[in-house]
């Protein structure tokens, strides 16, 4: 067996299968599940990162396991699921060193460790499935485990959120299936490989699109998203920035990006959803006063731009999307990190009862403003980059009101960004007691995502070379 398969087959079954140790890592001490649970992110990160060479040089690793009436098991490696699966595990393995500090004084740790390096796990396993089916049964698990952390501190409140959840998610997944067996039925075959430029039905692309647009918050399922901000914010952060709800945008790229020839309508619909869950989203960050509220609308509001350049059917938007959602992920997983620590700091999630912080907390200030920086798209973040590229591709297949509805969307987050920026951390002190600090592990998990969105913008080159590279390769229905 090849190297790059072994590699592959590592970076889906060391982290679900481990997952399953750090119960009993517990069993020893706190240190052996915490240092456990670290290992196998990081172990991840490395798996998928080392492929990035491999898949770069045009190379495609594939691992099956045969079953019963073409329902195989098929793992691959290629240029798009090498680089979710790398943005994803980089993401989650700050969020887990962060959590060492962060979550330490809470019950349940134990279950949280098991569910945030099982998530991890499935994700690797839906980014990697080059079937339907196992796309499908991976994408069920990270619900599974999505609803076992949204839950987390058990309160009937955090509950109910939680059953919100995953009652949405598994509502669009089931949508998801009909659509799935629709394609069996029509292509007797659920490997992409094999289905590869293959036409796809109207109605199956809806209803696969249903799965997509629940599991990425977007209108009309976007609801849940804000609610999950009852859970931790390392939670917040791992569904809302690094993978949950990308997800959807992966999907959406793999199915309707790389594999299918969707019907023409199908695009546009996908634009104006996209469209009016930009704006909506965006006018409730606006008049927000809860933190967490206010950076989960924005995450849907962002979303959008990423469904507005891989939905436009150009070669330009389709890169700008896909270097969207890794500068996305980082610049949006590090403002979650920064509430966390503000949230444990300050004991509130309302704006209003903070202000002033900067003095007290400069460092998490700072990792706060670059980070924001980088999701309005102010140059020389990646940012930047990632939202030009997009707006400049679709402008050139768009709709002048497609168009507006976006430009709105970009003035709209910058707004609500200056003014999350100024109750926080400037205007006048709200009664707190100059907060101090997070610890050390937390602030530098924090600046590290801040500098990572400006280096980002820095190398552009380099990421921007293998989206490019990405949409040369696999694209099928772009101009």
């Amino acid at each position: 067996m090849d190297l790059p398969i072994k590699i592959l087959i590592s970076a889906v079954a060391v982290p679900v299968f481990g997952a399953f140790l750090l119960p009993l890592a517990a069993k020893i001490s706190t240190t052996a599940r915490n240092t456990l649970a670290l290992l196998l992110g990081l172990f991840t990160f490395a798996a998928a990162a080392s492929l990035l060479s491999f898949a770069g040089s045009g190379q495609t690793a594939d691992f099956g396991l045969s079953f019963p009436l073409g329902l195989d098991f098929i793992l691959r490696a290629d240029l798009l699921s090498v680089f979710m699966a790398s943005i994803s595990a980089f993401v989650s393995a700050i969020i887990l060193i962060y959590s060492i500090d962060y979550i330490s004084h809470y019950e349940n740790q134990t279950e949280y460790y098991t569910m945030v390096v099982l998530f991890l796990g499935s994700m690797m396993g839906l980014v990697f499935s080059s079937s339907l089916l196992w796309m499908y049964v991976f994408w069920e698990m990270t619900g599974f485990c999505s609803w076992r952390l949204v839950g987390f501190f058990r309160s009937n409140r955090d509950v109910a959120k939680a059953n919100k959840t995953i009652l949405v998610t598994v509502f669009g997944a089931l949508c998801m299936l009909v659509g799935i067996i629709m394609v069996y039925f029509d292509n007797g075959s659920l490997d992409l490989r094999a289905l590869h430029g293959q036409a796809i039905s109207g109605v199956a692309a809806l209803f696969i699109l249903a799965g997509i647009l629940s599991k990425s918050a977007t209108l009309p399922f976007s609801t849940w998203l804000p609610d999950a901000g009852v859970a931790p914010s390392t939670v917040t952060s791992l569904l809302h920035a690094a993978v949950l709800v990308k997800i959807g945008v992966y999907a959406y790229a793999r199915i309707f990006g790389v594999t299918f020839a969707a019907p023409d309508w199908f695009s546009t619909t996908v634009l104006y959803l996209a469209g009016a869950s930009a704006l909506v989203s965006a006018g409730a960050a606006m008049v927000e006063t809860d933190i967490k509220r206010i950076i989960a609308y924005s995450t849907i509001s962002q979303l959008a731009f990423i469904f507005l350049g891989l939905a436009s059917g150009n070669k330009v938007a389709f890169a700008g999307a896909l270097l969207y959602i890794l500068m996305h992920s980082v610049a949006k997983g590090g403002l979650f990190l920064c509430a966390g620590i503000i949230e444990q700091k300050t004991h509130t999630k309302d704006i209003n009862k903070m202000g002033g912080l900067f003095s007290s907390m400069p460092l998490t200030g700072v990792a706060f403003a670059l980070c924001s920086l980088s999701v309005m798209g102010i140059p020389p973040f990646g940012g930047f980059f990632s939202k030009f590229l997009v707006f400049s591709g679709a402008a050139q297949n768009g709709s002048l009101p497609i168009m507006l509805i976006f430009l709105a969307g970009a003035v709209m987050t910058l707004l609500y960004l200056v003014r999350l920026f100024y109750k926080i951390f400037l205007g006048d002190p709200a009664g707190h007691d100059n907060p101090k600090e997070g610890s050390y592990t937390m602030v530098a998990s924090v600046m590290a995502l801040g500098l990572v969105g400006i280096a980002l913008g820095v190398l552009i080159y380099y990421p921007s070379s293998y989206v490019v590279l990405l949409t040369n390769t696999l694209g099928v229905n772009l101009q």
